[in-house]
């Protein structure tokens, strides 16, 4: 007999609410893949990068041929779920990023707008600040080509 499906808890200011739908037609796609390959182009120590919507569908990926991409978005929704559901409840503000420090490197996500993420996968030789800052930049143009 199967345990009962786990239910999340709701946010502190009652239920989330996300907006379905997200996924880019058109040539925003290829577009958005583009800009992640700039920024694994940008600094060596990226191994991998993907944007997912919030609910954990999977947007844009340049991920290696042995990584799931659906896994990785839905990871990556319930990392940045539980980040703000802690910083909201411990005060800390709204979330900016989450971090998870591994043996063999880092997983970063950060919010691209209300509805996608920005996850990127590094080497444990990454330059901390150099990836928060090309993340950052990134972000900005994920976000420009979204609503745009």
């Amino acid at each position: 007999m199967e345990p009962p499906p786990m239910k999340v808890p709701d946010a502190p200011g009652g239920p989330m609410d996300f907006s379905f739908g997200i996924v880019p037609t058109g040539d925003k796609p290829e577009k958005l893949t583009k800009i992640l390959k700039d920024l694994e182009s940008s600094i060596p120590e990226i191994e991998a990068a993907a944007i997912v919507s919030a609910e954990g569908l999977p947007i844009a990926s340049a991920l290696p041929r042995d990584v799931d991409e659906a896994r990785v978005a839905a990871m990556t929704a319930a990392m940045l779920s539980l980040g703000e559901r802690a910083a909201a409840e411990l005060m800390k503000g709204e979330l900016e990023q989450v971090m998870i420090r591994g043996s063999d490197g880092y997983l970063i996500s950060m919010a691209a707008g209300e509805n996608a993420v920005l996850t990127v996968s590094a080497s444990k030789n990454v330059k901390l600040g150099l990836i928060f800052l090309d993340m950052k930049r990134t972000v900005a143009k994920i976000v420009k080509e979204l609503e745009g």
